[in-house]
Formats: C-alpha cells, sequence, structure tokens
C-alpha cells in the first residue's frame, strides 16, 4: 500500500475553498490562550469545512506567527470574526437562530455520542479556555450543554482536540 502524495487528494485552492458551501456550524472559542490551539482549531475547521470562527475575548487572531505554525494557511481559508466577549458573540448566533451548544462537563451536560442532532440544525459550537473550560456567562446562554465522555485520570483534554472530536460527531450528522 502506497501512501498518497498531497497533490494527489485534490484538494481545493484557498480561493475554490472560499466559494464552497459550508456546514451550517460555527465555533467559538471563548478565552482560548494558546495561539497554537486556535492555530489548530483553524486547521480542523477547514477540515471540516464549518462556516466560520468566531474568536472572543483574549482569544488570538489573524494573521499571528504562532497562529500560523498550526494552522498552515488555514487562517486565510476559514471565515472568522472576533468579538470582544463570548456573550456578544452567542447573542448574535441566537438572533441567527444557531443552536447554542457548549462544549462543557455540567450538571446536566449530554454526552456528545448521545446528543439528538438533526440534519437540518444550525450549530454554535463554544469551546472554552485551557484552564477555566465555557466561562458561566457562556454557560447560562446555551441551549444544550455537551461533553465527551472519558474514561482516564484526567478530567478534560486539550481544547483543539476537544473540539476536533465535538466537530467529527456533528459533522456525522449534518
Amino acid at each position: 500500500m502506497r501512501k498518497l502524495k498531497n497533490v494527489e487528494l485534490h484538494r481545493p485552492g484557498v480561493d475554490e475553498y472560499r466559494k464552497t458551501q459550508k456546514l451550517p456550524v460555527i465555533v467559538v472559542l471563548d478565552d482560548v490562550r494558546s495561539m497554537h490551539n486556535v492555530g489548530s482549531i483553524f486547521r480542523t475547521a477547514d477540515a471540516f469545512k464549518v462556516e466560520a470562527l468566531y474568536l472572543c475575548g483574549i482569544t488570538g487572531c489573524p494573521p499571528h506567527k504562532e497562529i500560523h505554525k498550526t494552522a498552515l494557511g488555514s487562517e486565510d481559508s476559514v471565515d472568522w470574526k472576533h468579538f470582544p466577549s463570548v456573550t456578544d458573540a452567542i447573542t448574535e448566533l441566537k438572533a441567527k437562530g444557531y443552536t447554542i451548544a457548549g462544549l462543557e462537563q455540567t450538571e446536566q451536560s449530554t454526552f456528545l455520542n448521545e446528543w439528538d442532532i438533526q440534519p437540518t440544525d444550525k450549530i454554535a459550537l463554544i469551546a472554552g479556555s485551557e484552564t477555566d473550560g465555557v466561562s458561566q456567562a457562556a454557560v447560562d446562554m446555551c441551549d444544550v450543554l455537551v461533553e465527551i465522555p472519558q474514561f482516564g485520570t484526567k478530567h478534560s483534554m486539550n481544547v483543539a482536540v476537544a473540539t476536533g472530536v465535538a466537530l467529527w460527531e456533528i459533522v456525522n450528522h449534518l
């Protein structure tokens, strides 16, 4: 078995990609500190053709060399917007009819694999900071809170990894 060369993958260029129809999913980053995590999430958003990234609060924005290091150019293909606060972003998304889904462990969170996603849903997935997770202000505005089942000794995953896992589950339903 032979590995495929990049040219054999037939990926679109940035201009062509920007014109393609995206999934009705917006990833909202709530005070994500690490530029490497932001860049990784840009790259994952590109892979799953999400509509946009909303970068909130202290979350870094392109252009930035540390974002570029892990985004590898996807910061140019994925639409993004900055908001002073996550609540500003959520308010806009609610007005546009998005289901607001916080990726957080709460008293009433649903396991990601048990979340009833409908093919017609428009979803805003909120991922929180590396140390504090999704802010309480954002949790209070969510329509649903989902968590990834975990079986090890740690209580959380890296925000970029968790976002990728959640996006895969969402994509499988949309």
